[in-house]
């Protein structure tokens, strides 16, 4: 009787050594009570062993047991829990993958090798199609041809010559989650990238393989070109590139202005973010190719696993696959915030537009056919609303339809909202819903499935609304016209945009001096020039496989949320002060903080208390004094001067002015003025056109008497205030005089309470001027309205997602 019990186990053991995951279990659980009889430790390690090798079958049993021991710390060793805890943690469908793979590894390896060579995996693909090992006569269909091409580039994505049962069934693992092999995506291509390949497009290793007698060519060639390299090197030791690029650099940087920065840095996240919108978007269109080989290898798993949670590894891979829309929906955000506040004379809106239409249909395009009936309506709803807005804004009467299109009335919500009653609110309230369905499918996994993904044509479609309504009828038939030479005629668009650069010049050449205009493209154009020449070897298939890479994307939007938060200080730092106008008289000023003030206490303990009034924009009226230079900018003179004499001399001649002829029967004062320095200077020319000056004006307070007369008290120089001013009020302060009457506005910052404290000049009219002031009667200093602009796009980044159902007041 005790020998039929062991010759049990006998039989169950061999079957288990044969690989059956049942028997394993079986076994491992053998051991576990043989642990509570006997030799604790050492059995429970063997059952452990067992369940590992039957969890690794996907048997469900084995990984239960494995949970336990886990928890109860039976059979765990250093060696084995690492294992155990990867087994015990496997879910659902990837116990089903597992299983899968481990069918698939044995049809591709049928002599039951613990090793196989890759090679040898390669040419047995095919047997994983086949029943029986018997090929199937006719022709093999398309989705079987799929299915094989995606197991080939899978089996060779490893770097290893021998592939293991473990490592083909982790690799299988790590692509039904959604992580590609970095080897498999060089490899698709590499594929798609070699089939009907010229031998120009070949690499070198291939190209000397299949093309030798080309390859020893291009090798000619090329030493020529390393020939010619050296020459130009030689050449660029003779001409002064360092000191052009040191002017050009010198002269760009000494003419940055605060209103140089408003124009380009809204220009330059503009175009940088629309780049990386256009570089996500083809992300995204890559990544619908590795659905596709996802959805073959899914197909191939649920040949050998029917209980394979199909949902669930898409749930998965496109979870995995989120990277390329967050940053797309970050680009869309810094696009939406620059667009309304950059200029529109240097953004192409009609071409712009033709490239947001045509990202939108393709985007469609691309999008899962598992939410179809969702995303079809939705943008059908979206076009249909977008229209019906632009048609408000054509100059045709199209009757009822523009009716359709408008605004019937307007609800306030609050102080900052505006719910806006009309057809297209309703199609947007429509939208919205669809918007919702999409995200319930699948309880609620249909959020980043579905509705992630057909964001990125939502956003395109609403872009080419809104860039549209700045876009022109002609412009849109010249960027369609465009594009179309782009595509289909390239010699006659080079020849197009030949004939507009020549168009252009010739204006150019009209209206400006030929010597100056040649004079400076030659400066620029020679830097670039040794630089384009050194750098020769460029590829356009190159270039647009790094664009798709999200490294640039990443260096994109790191650059310009480091240059929007900088904005974004400078304008806190701007408005953040509250500026005000003030009721404070400079005689109330003066009694505070003038000498009065220091007498009875101190200077310090004064400045002290006056620091309360920081901030109040004053308008006073005084005399003035004095105005004196503090300091002359010329960047254009500083870059000249780093030239030799002989060039600089020359430039300064064509770019500035020559001293007048002096002729004592016709000259003017100006000229008059010039003549007396003419015979010192050192130059025929000057280039003081260029100079930008900085001033200071001393002004005192005005005289109280009617008459004019002063006392000792009132013409008490400590009681004096300096203004600093700005190049703009030149023309100003050049035409006062000594004892001229002034109306000044100023901010009281800074050193108050203190002899002749500095404030910066606002504003200034003169009240007793013969003459008016030039160029105007009252002057004002130029200063962006920082708050608005913030404002304006805010009201434009609500709008672009809520409009026409709500807008911000």
């Amino acid at each position: 009787m005790k020998q039929e019990p062991e010759r049990l186990f006998e039989e169950l053991l061999e079957r288990a050594k044969a690989g059956e995951p049942k028997a394993q279990t079986e076994v491992g659980k053998h051991f576990l009570r043989l642990a509570e009889e006997e030799d604790e430790e050492l059995n429970n390690c063997s059952a452990v062993d067992w369940f590992i090798l039957a969890a690794k079958q996907g048997r469900r049993e084995a990984v239960k047991l494995l949970r336990r021991c886990l928890a109860d710390r039976r059979g765990i060793t250093s060696e084995n829990e690492q294992e155990v805890k990867k087994l015990s943690s496997e879910t659902d469908l990837e116990r089903a993958v597992r299983k899968a793979a481990l069918v698939m590894y044995w049809k591709l390896n049928p002599k039951k090798k613990k090793q196989l060579a890759v090679s040898e995996l390669l040419e047995n693909v095919g047997q994983v199609d086949n029943e029986d090992g018997e090929k199937q006569p006719g022709p093999v269909p398309k989705s079987v041809q799929k299915q094989r091409r995606m197991l080939e580039r899978l089996v060779s994505s490893e770097s290893k010559k021998f592939i293991a049962l473990d490592d083909f069934v982790e690799i299988t693992k790590k692509y039904a989650k959604g992580i590609i092999p970095s080897n498999l995506i060089m490899q698709e291509e590499e594929d798609d990238e070699l089939a009907g390949k010229s031998p120009e497009e070949l690499p070198l290793r291939l190209k000397v393989i299949k093309y030798p007698l080309h390859a020893i060519m291009e090798i000619k060639e090329y030493l020529i070109d390393i020939a010619s390299k050296a020459g130009m090197h030689w050449l660029s030791t003779i001409v002064p590139t360092h000191h052009i690029n040191a002017l050009i650099f010198f002269f760009i940087i000494s003419n940055l202005t605060i209103d140089f920065f408003a124009f380009i840095i809204p220009l330059v996240i503009f175009y940088l973010s629309f780049i990386s919108m256009v570089i996500c978007t083809l992300k995204v269109f890559q990544d619908s190719k590795a659905w596709e080989n996802f959805r073959a290898l899914t197909d191939l798993l649920l040949r050998f696993e029917p209980n394979l949670d199909v949902e669930q590894a898409e749930v998965n891979f496109g979870w995995n696959h989120l990277e390329p829309y967050i940053y797309f929906l970050l680009s869309v955000f810094f696009v939406i915030f620059s667009f309304p506040i950059a200029s529109k004379d240097c953004i192409p809106c009609s071409e712009l537009a033709t490239v947001s239409v045509f990202f939108t249909v393709t985007s469609y395009m691309s999008l899962s056919t598992c939410a179809e009936p969702y995303t079809r309506r939705a943008l059908m709803t979206e076009i249909a609303a977008g229209c019906l807005s632009l048609l408000q804004v054509l100059p045709g009467n199209f009757g009822y339809l523009k009716f359709l299109g408008k605004t019937f009335f307007t609800v306030p919500v609050g102080h900052f909202f505006v719910i806006n009653v009309s057809v297209p609110c309703l199609l947007f309230l429509y939208l919205f819903y669809l918007f919702f369905r999409m995200a319930q499918l699948r309880n609620f996994k249909g959020t980043y499935c579905y509705l992630v993904p057909y964001l990125v044509c939502f956003m395109w479609c609403e872009l080419s609304v809104v860039i549209l309504r700045e876009s022109s009828g002609i412009g849109l038939v010249r960027a369609s016209i465009g594009y179309f030479l782009f595509l289909f005629a390239l010699p006659v668009l080079g020849v197009g945009i030949a004939l507009m650069c020549l168009i252009h010049f010739i204006k150019w050449f009209v209206s400006l001096e030929l010597v100056k205009i040649v004079v400076t493209l030659v400066l620029c154009t020679v830097p670039l020039l040794f630089r384009w020449w050194t750098k020769v070897n460029f590829s356009v298939v190159e270039m647009v496989k790094s664009l798709t890479r999200s490294s640039i994307v990443k260096l994109i939007l790191v650059w310009i949320t480091a240059v929007v938060l900088f904005c974004w200080f400078y304008v806190y730092r701007s408005e953040g002060m509250k500026v005000y106008n003030s009721t404070l008289t400079w005689n109330q000023y003066a009694f505070l903080c003038g000498p009065r003030s220091w007498k009875e206490t101190n200077m310090a303990r004064t400045q002290i208390l006056c620091s309360h009034l920081e901030g109040h924009r004053v308008t006073w009226t005084g005399r003035f004094k004095y105005v004196r230079v503090t300091e002359i900018d010329n960047s254009a003179e500083s870059a000249i001067n780093m030239l030799p004499l002989f060039i600089g001399d020359w430039m300064r001649c064509l770019y500035g002015e020559t001293y007048p002829l002096c002729d004592p029967k016709n000259v003017t004062q100006e000229e008059e003025e010039l003549c007396r320095l003419k015979y010192l200077t050192k130059h025929n020319c000057h280039m003081k056109m260029f100079d930008r000056y900085k001033f200071e004006i001393t002004v005192g307070m005005p005289f109280s008497s009617k008459n004019g007369t002063k006392s000792i008290e009132e013409d008490d120089i400590t009681k004096d205030i300096v203004l600093k001013a700005s190049n703009e009020f030149k023309k100003v302060l050049l035409n006062l005089r000594q004892g001229s009457i002034i109306e000044f506005s100023t901010i009281l910052e800074g050193r108050l309470g203190s002899k002749w404290p500095v404030f910066e000049l606002k504003a200034i009219t003169c009240l007793n001027c013969m003459s008016k002031l030039l160029p105007a009667g009252r002057h004002v200093k130029i200063e962006h309205d920082w708050r608005s602009t913030v404002h304006k796009a805010i009201k434009f980044a609500f709008d672009f997602f809520f409009f026409p159902f709500l807008s911000a007041a």
